[in-house]
């Protein structure tokens, strides 16, 4: 499905364009950029490379604030990453929940990776560590609206440009997030778990991120069938990681994080320049089992 900007903000992008179209001294360059911007005024940072998407780090400074479990309700704190820059507007945002047992240590590589691409990124902790999915999808959702009404960088977020993942239980919360939330702009399950295994409610572009060497949530009896249960006329795609475990989306991975971060940008951002890692599907490789995958997306 294709997300279409507001009226409103492709009319300030429009305006914006002609402002500087018309400016006395106008050059060529000028022209060009105006013009990518009235197209999508939500697109953030350079141009995209297989290096850039692959990279530690992306172009942005990245700061971070913690959040006190003391001071919100609906889950448990955790921390905010960051762009420092003030100079592009707005950025999108993430949520994100560990899994079973865990905290948001396990899953925190994602939030200065994914914030230096031009996010905001919030890896939560939960109300308790045995919570389940439907708990988790709920307390991602709370998090969403501390980041965007209450927290400190709330001027900095997008709140109409949202998005969720998750590990484990926590990748079945953002299932069941993005069921509760229709608004949601992205959701990627990582080594999901859940007892649901069918999500045709769901309307949120999705990307099902599985392990072949998973002994917790067998891809057989998650994510697969996450995947397959989801709206056929849904952007969404599955990419099944190649000699991984449960466990591989706790600690720093290049194919996780660049595929997730070209979801992310695709449909948060509906920045088109992302679809080249996408479209045409990937094939299978040292890291990567398998990928299936909508194509075109937005269409």
């Amino acid at each position: 499905m294709r997300r279409h900007l507001s009226a409103f903000a492709a009319s300030a992008a429009v305006s914006a364009c002609l402002a500087l179209l018309l400016a006395p001294g106008a050059t060529a360059a000028d022209t060009t950029t105006a013009a990518a911007t009235a197209e999508n005024p939500y697109e953030r940072g350079p141009a995209p490379t297989t290096a850039s998407i692959e990279a530690p780090r992306g172009p942005y400074a990245v700061s971070q604030t913690s959040v006190s479990s003391l001071l919100v309700t609906g889950f448990g704190g955790g921390t905010i990453y960051y762009p420092t820059s003030t100079s592009d507007g707005t950025f999108g945002a993430v949520a994100i929940s560990p899994g079973f047992t865990a905290t948001q240590s396990s899953i925190a590589w994602l939030g200065p990776r994914l914030a230096s691409q031009g996010f905001v990124v919030f890896t939560i902790d939960t109300n308790s560590t045995l919570d389940q999915p439907d708990s988790r999808g709920r307390q991602l959702l709370a998090a969403l609206d501390y980041l965007t009404q209450r927290s400190s960088v709330r001027g900095r977020v997008d709140a109409s440009r949202l998005g969720v993942m998750g590990h484990s239980m926590g990748g079945g919360g953002s299932l069941e997030a993005a069921k509760s939330r229709p608004s949601l702009k992205a959701a990627v399950p990582l080594t999901g778990w859940n007892t649901d295994k069918t999500w045709p409610e769901i309307t949120t572009p999705t990307l099902v991120i599985g392990a072949d060497g998973d002994t917790v949530a067998p891809v057989a009896t998650h994510s697969e069938p996450f995947y397959e249960s989801l709206p056929s006329s849904l952007d969404k795609a599955y990419l099944e990681l190649n000699g991984a475990t449960h466990f591989t989306p706790n600690t720093s991975d290049t194919t996780i994080a660049k595929y997730s971060l070209s979801w992310l940008k695709r449909f948060i951002d509906d920045d088109t320049r992302y679809e080249q890692f996408l479209c045409p599907l990937p094939r299978p490789s040292l890291t990567i089992e398998e990928y299936r995958g909508s194509c075109p997306l937005g269409s």
